[in-house]
């Protein structure tokens, strides 16, 4: 790429790479975690949307209490809280459906994703939500350092759910649940509640997504995150994380992130079609997929 583009290898494009992946990167952390897990979030995309659209709208218009006739105002910390909170009470809601009522992953976030979207909408009333102002635009636009906040951002998530992962008796149980679920029964853990921790989490994650995406845009979009669950799950992929579950790690899914980062950015440059970049896209997940199993075979 640095061949052929003079812009590509330069300071200023590898923070705007960086800028470019901290949405997804966000996503794909609590998608590594779930898919550590042997399982799949298809509604990260629409989570995203209702927690930004929950926290502009809250920002922007308070929220009216009709049966107590109350009217509360919500300042920029209460707004982000109550993004974050929607989130996790999403991922919430899909851990809890396919654990106490034994629905397959991918059944039940689908049906998140349609519930999601559709109370967005609600919210939203299908128009977006616009003029926020700058104190909440500084978590999508802002520099800190010289370093956009949406990377200080991503981050710090990276090292926490690095620690998380591998320093914790919490991530050696999300490796455990992953890797045999029956044996994980049998030496006594809580399974169940693994499971409902970590989809609690990629919701959670998914909500800070959906306020960097919102705060960068300064609108809230009744459609955001529209794709963003399949760029997610391929981030994960690429970065080496068993789909079959137990095996990966959040550093292998960073790189996924920029590899899939540095492609878009390089064919964008380049003047590639978009239409070509998502055949480019497609075959090297293929390729990560193909090269995984092989590698499984021969351990």
């Amino acid at each position: 790429m640095s061949l052929l583009s003079d812009s590509f290898l330069t300071l200023e494009n590898g923070l705007n790479i960086l800028r470019q992946i901290s949405v997804n990167l966000c996503l794909s952390i609590g998608m590594t975690l779930i898919i550590l897990t042997a399982g799949i979030d298809l509604s990260v995309g629409a989570i995203l949307a209702l927690s930004g659209a929950v926290a502009a709208g809250l920002l922007k218009n308070g929220l009216r209490l009709e049966l107590l006739g109350m009217e509360l105002q919500f300042t920029v910390l209460g707004s982000i809280a109550a993004g974050l909170l929607v989130g996790a009470g999403a991922g919430f809601f899909n851990g809890v459906t396919i654990t106490r009522f034994k629905l397959p992953p991918f059944v039940a976030t689908l049906g998140m994703f349609s519930i999601a979207r559709g109370l967005t909408m609600l919210w939203t009333g299908g128009f977006p939500v616009t003029g926020l102002g700058q104190s909440f635009g500084a978590i999508g636009t802002g520099v800190f350092l010289g370093i956009p906040v949406p990377v200080w951002i991503t981050a710090s998530l990276v090292g926490i759910f690095v620690l998380l992962t591998r320093r914790t008796r919490f991530g050696r149980h999300i490796y455990a649940v992953g890797g045999n679920e029956r044996a994980a029964l049998l030496t006594g853990l809580r399974v169940d509640r693994i499971k409902v921790a970590v989809y609690t989490l990629g919701g959670m994650l998914a909500g800070v997504a959906g306020l960097i995406v919102t705060a960068r845009l300064d609108s809230a979009q009744p459609n955001a995150g529209l794709g963003y669950e399949l760029d997610s799950i391929a981030a994960v992929v690429i970065g080496g994380t068993s789909l079959s579950g137990g095996r990966g790690s959040v550093m292998g899914t960073v790189i996924g992130c920029l590899i899939i980062g540095v492609l878009n950015n390089g064919l964008f440059l380049l003047n590639v079609s978009p239409f070509w970049q998502q055949v480019v896209k497609g075959f090297v997940i293929l390729a990560a997929v193909a090269i995984d199993r092989m590698s499984a075979q021969e351990r």
